[in-house]
């Protein structure tokens, strides 16, 4: 480097220093640029959802303009007295840009939500993206045109090209880590404003360094623009450009999947990234020798291919692991993330450099044709090969294009011997490990029944041990199964809704899973139903693999495969019911669907008199994150109620006012008997209105906004430190709920109904605070509770389900006070003749003593459980 008295290239004599000054301010001109691509990618995802094409849009925009830019200005920098100056104004402008584009974004999103009705969901998405490509396609050219005028101040010396390069490269990498601490403390408007200012400072200091740089090159220094290269030079580094990025989405979309599942993973992977490449470009020799075009894409593919053959043990290692805390968690996988694809990175990093150096210059041409080449290659990765292919394949071709396109600049032919080798080494593992190799504790013994992937989602179907069959939505987001309780729980999501109701006539369900829950409303007569669902992938699980349980409901149903937000917008039809289905809303994407937007573009498409409910899983929430939702729904629904079924929670928003057992009862009593029953499984009315919860309170807080939000940040962080306690959520419910006599007033209870309601609501209460009791490790004074609880309301499924699975754990006791195993069990069924477990016991203890019920108990058990394995192979 640079030694106190040395004349700096292009800087004016005796300014000792500045070389550091300036590499640190673009070093922080790094940082601003990447913080802005996280943020902006972020923004995206509430107009894509859960999904990479917020991933591929904004990263193709960002590499796009900054190929553009970078080639635009590669030789105009250096005809530029005062390089700095112009880079100064482009960076105040950046920022300025930035501040201005919430307000442009939100503009825009209003109008392309009118736009909707118009167009299918992927013309939405077209409009979405070719709006949103205008708008990041400019700052991201003026960001890309800085590398060629930062050089230019440095005299457009070749052998600074990898040190710049570099130290951007490193502040990128820091960059994408700021939005991790902006992001949950100040949102993202107040993040946006933070990182703007930062921008604004480096114009600040380059503007007051302008008149110290000229773009003057020493005579005999050689020149990083110099003679453009080669087409074909530049077409081959445009293609480590696209492998690269192909190689970034594949890589986000695995280790997302089996590692940092929250609001955060593309910033970990990005810094990860970038990180090396930052290294690679600093440490990479500054003479070029033949041997490194043999070394560097071997090792890029033969490392990019070890990722995927290692991809099985750090899931199983993540499986196992346990964190204290968010930060902790980021750290440790952040880490072994960067140690994993640092190989790679420090290849890709270490080739600017080397072939600048090999070529004698033209590196600034090089970098545009690369960013040209990356923007091309993450718009394929996420629209055509991961599609196509699959992810871990969509890897296995980046890897391979890294090592052919590598090897066009070996003299040594050599070297060209080497490729069947890696074609061999990459031939297994194209396809994706199965679900018992990458989550081999909570998925061992299971097998693969199916794959679907595309640019929303991974869905994969598998079948555990014991039969059941489990939806997986990009691995580790358990859908739902089904396993008989699981079932129940489904079904239910349909029928209170639809008893709520006077006379529901159609019905809207926001997500079909396995369609189980779709298959909850065919009880209820004349009803047309609806379903909106963007994973194709769980359409076609809904369609054969789960069939046997959803009753084929999917024929009865019209399905449309569109995203939530989109199809609200867009339609124009009117539901008497419209349900929204439980989901993870920690992932990235999803917690917009809990916004006060969604819940009023839900309130647009009811009827006169409908109704929208939605529903969460008590254990997916901590408390105050609990507080932020259902104030934003109280917002949009004032006369909001809540009802608790086992452990979710149902948020019900009348259009107009709550009609409570009034409207439950019209429309039980134009059902028959018989489908009366079946609309309430059994239970009776009086056991679903003993699940009423009371209105939703009226609290002071934040609400969860489209263009605030807040439970994205808090969830992961309370997961994590284990603050999503069931026993903290069930004592909240309990001090919310009303009184007797307020419940009685607030349901609308006659007075001869009163003492059947109060049984039931008594009942329910009880059951919680079983399970509290439970939960805090009182069993004994849960036991008693839950036998109370039985004694009030011996209709309730769930009530029911606990007593005989607390009977079935303490059968040895029966056996003790001289009940035999047999009488225990029949006892046990007397109580919940649904208890699948105390069936299969009964069931296996009537056929190893040669009984003649031994066949009734194996069809009992198959039509609770159609695919209980032990009972089809003994069929067979």
């Amino acid at each position: 480097m640079f030694g106190e008295n040395s004349q700096l290239p292009g800087a004016r004599h005796g300014f000792a220093g500045g070389y550091w000054l300036l590499a640190a301010l673009y070093g922080l001109s790094g940082l601003t640029s990447v913080a802005y691509e996280v943020l902006w990618t972020r923004m995206l995802s509430l107009q894509f959802g859960v999904s990479v094409f917020a991933v591929v849009l904004t990263v193709a925009a960002f590499m796009g303009g900054l190929g553009a830019g970078s080639l635009f200005a590669a030789r105009r920098a250096a005809q530029i007295k005062k390089p700095l100056l112009l880079l100064a104004a482009l960076e105040a402008g950046i920022a300025l840009y930035a501040l201005l584009l919430p307000l442009l974004l939100k503009m825009l999103s209003a109008w392309i939500e009118s736009a909707a009705a118009q167009l299918s969901l992927f013309q939405w998405y077209g409009l979405i993206a070719a709006a949103a490509l205008c708008l990041l396609l400019l700052p991201a050219f003026a960001m890309g045109a800085g590398f060629p005028l930062v050089l230019a101040a440095f005299g457009n010396r070749a052998a600074l090209l990898g040190r710049v390069y570099g130290l951007n490269t490193l502040g990128a990498a820091c960059g994408a880590l700021l939005p991790l601490g902006l992001l949950p403390a100040l949102g993202w408007g107040g993040a946006i404003s933070v990182v703007a200012g930062i921008g604004f400072l480096v114009a600040l200091a380059l503007l007051l360094l302008a008149s110290r740089y000229t773009a003057e090159k020493p005579a005999d220094a050689e020149d990083v623009v110099a003679s453009r290269p080669h087409f074909s030079v530049l077409l081959a580094y445009a293609g480590i450009g696209a492998a690269s990025l192909i190689l970034e989405i594949g890589w986000t979309r695995l280790f997302g999947m089996v590692m940092l599942r929250t609001e955060y993973v593309l910033a970990v992977i990005l810094a990860a990234f970038l990180l090396g490449i930052g290294l690679g470009s600093l440490l990479a020799p500054r003479r070029h020798r033949q041997v490194w075009f043999v070394a560097l894409p071997m090792s890029a593919c033969g490392f990019s291919l070890l990722s995927l053959w290692l991809l099985p043990a750090l899931s199983a290692w993540v499986e196992r692991a346990e964190f204290v805390s968010l930060f902790g968690a980021l750290a440790t996988q952040g880490l072994v993330l960067a140690l994993l694809t640092l190989p790679v990175t420090l290849a890709l990093g270490a080739w600017l450099p080397l072939l600048n150096s090999r070529l004698n210059g033209g590196g600034v041409w090089l970098y545009g044709a690369n960013s040209l080449g990356a923007a091309l290659g993450a718009a394929a990765a996420g629209l055509v090969l991961i599609p196509v292919w699959g992810s871990a394949a969509t890897i296995v071709v980046a890897a391979l294009a890294l090592l052919i396109l590598g090897l066009t600049w070996a003299t040594s032919r050599a070297a060209w011997l080497a490729v069947p080798f890696f074609f061999l080494a990459a031939w297994p593992i194209v396809k994706m490990p199965t679900v018992s190799a990458l989550l081999p504790h909570a998925q061992a013994g299971s097998r693969d029944l199916y794959l679907y992937e595309d640019a929303v989602s991974m869905t994969q179907v598998v079948e555990q041990s014991n039969g059941q069959r489990l939806l997986l939505t990009d691995l580790q987001r358990m859908d739902a199964s089904t396993d008989p309780t699981a079932v129940f729980v489904q079904s239910n999501q349909a029928r209170l809704p639809l008893m709520l109701h006077e006379q529901p006539r159609s019905v809207l369900f926001l997500g079909l899973g396995t369609g189980i829950s779709v298959a909850g409303s065919l009880p209820f007569p004349e009803l047309q139903r609806s379903a909106v669902e963007l994973s194709q992938g769980a359409i076609n699980s809904a369609e054969r693999w789960f069939a046997p349980l959803n009753q084929d409901v999917l024929h009865q149903t019209q399905v449309e495969r569109d995203d939530a937000r989109h199809f609200l917008s867009a339609s124009r039809n009117q539901y008497d019911v419209i349900i929204g289905d439980v989901f993870h809303p920690d992932l990235v994407g999803l917690s917009s669907l809990l916004s006060v937007q969604q819940f009023q573009r839900a309130r647009n498409r009811l009827s006169e008199n409908g109704l929208f409910v939605q529903w969460l899983a008590i254990n997916q929430f901590d408390g105050e994150s609990l507080n932020v939702i259902l104030r934003s729904f109280r917002r949009v629904f004032p006369d909001a109620q809540l009802f608790l079924d086992g452990m979710h929670l149902a948020l019900v928003g009348p259009r107009k006012k709550f009609t409570g057992a009034a409207g439950l009862w019209r429309n039980l009593q134009r059902m028959s008997i018989t489908q009366q029953d079946a609309a309430t499984a059994g239970e009776g009315g009086w056991t679903w209105l003993g699940r009423y919860w009371g209105p939703i309170p009226d609290t002071a807080g934040p609400v969860q906004d489209e263009w605030a939000p807040v439970i994205e940040f808090r969830l992961p962080r309370a997961r994590y430190a284990g603050n999503l306690d069931v026993a903290s959520s069930l004592q909240a419910l309990l001090r919310i709920r009303p009184g007797m006599q307020d419940a009685v007033a607030l349901v609308g209870i006659n007075d001869k109904d009163k003492e059947t309601f109060e049984r039931a609501y008594a009942a329910t209460d009880l059951m919680v605070r079983s399970w509290l009791a439970a939960s805090q490790g009182a069993t004994q004074q849960a036991n008693r509770y839950m036998y109370l609880a039985y004694h009030a309301n011996a209709k309730d499924r769930w009530i029911a389900y606990a007593l005989a699975d607390s009977m079935l754990a303490s059968i040895a006791q029966a056996r003790e006070r001289g009940m035999s195993r047999r009488e225990a069990l029949e006892k046990i069924l007397r109580l919940n003749p649904q208890h699948v477990e105390s069936l299969r016991a009964l069931w296996r203890l009537e056929r190893q003593a040669g009984g003649a019920q031994a066949e009734a108990l194996r069809a009992r058990l198959l039509e609770l459980s159609p695919l209980d394995r032990e009972a089809r192979m003994v069929g067979n």
